[in-house]
């Protein structure tokens, strides 16, 4: 435990709970003296452990496919390991198939990208969607890009990225390739950034400006979409609180440090094929 010794002369006397668990919770007494008197305060503090689902697979899904397409797998870069995924093709009523694809993860390789590709059954349309996981950490209040880069098939394609923190999904900001210009929400207007020079050239990477502990720790995602194509990648950051010259580093899930890929549902999106 420690205080933000910086901010008591502030007024701000809060106290840091590092690594907070079942130990730490209770009723905290807080006693401040100054020259306008005394002042008490009392806070009851629960811990909850969050549940996880953590998937140790990649999903490949499409609908409405006449007759049932073909599905493969592949990594970039490839890897000696067999993949060895589980396909089902079911059809409905009407004849049209759905096909589910599954692919356990490589652990020897932590940074690798799925590629799925549907190929029609007469092999004149493929569609594509693929994967990258990544964990990096950064400092408070010092600049930090996520890096996301289309594959090379993928040229000229809309990109968007959004932020992931307690469970919550939030809209980060959107670029549209037609008419190469980028729109931001609030209130990341001021604290996130794109190079559009660059997103045409396959550049597609995040600068944080100022980065806060808490505010920004969490999950970043990145789609690069274009009508047959869909490249996402996942990128957990963390980024360390900096209190009395100790660097710290914190989960905006409560003093815990993030793991790489931990509580991400991952799949890659479903394609619809206009066959049939």
């Amino acid at each position: 435990t420690s205080l933000f010794t910086h901010l008591v002369s502030r007024g701000n006397a809060s106290l840091h709970l590092r690594g907070c668990g079942p130990r730490d919770r209770g009723r905290y007494k807080c006693h401040v003296r100054t020259s306008a008197g005394v002042h008490e305060a009392h806070v009851i503090v629960r811990v909850e452990g969050e549940s996880s689902c953590q998937s140790n697979e990649v999903k490949c899904t499409t609908g409405h496919v006449y007759p049932a397409p073909h599905v493969a797998w592949a990594t970039d870069p490839p890897t000696a390991q067999p993949l060895r995924p589980i396909t089902r093709k079911l059809a409905d009523r009407q004849g049209l198939y759905a096909v589910e694809s599954r692919l356990r993860r490589l652990n020897s390789q932590s940074e690798l990208t799925y590629i799925c590709t549907v190929i029609s059954s007469y092999g004149s349309q493929t569609w594509t969607a693929s994967l990258r996981e990544r964990a990096i950490n950064g400092v408070e209040g010092k600049d930090l890009t996520i890096p996301c880069h289309a594959p090379p098939y993928q040229p000229k394609s809309s990109v968007s990225w959004s932020f992931t923190n307690h469970n919550e999904e939030a809209l980060i900001l959107t670029y549209d390739s037609q008419s190469q210009l980028s729109s931001a929400s609030a209130p990341w207007e001021a604290c996130a950034r794109l190079d559009v020079l660059r997103v045409p050239l396959g550049d597609g990477s995040l600068q944080l400006v100022n980065p806060v502990s808490l505010e920004h720790t969490g999950t970043y995602t990145c789609v690069y979409s274009s009508p047959q194509n869909t490249h996402t990648e996942h990128t957990g950051v963390n980024i360390s609180a900096v209190t009395g010259g100790d660097a710290t580093r914190r989960n905006a899930l409560g003093g815990a440090a993030l793991k790489p890929f931990e509580d991400l549902r991952t799949h890659a999106k479903s394609f619809q094929s206009p066959e049939g």
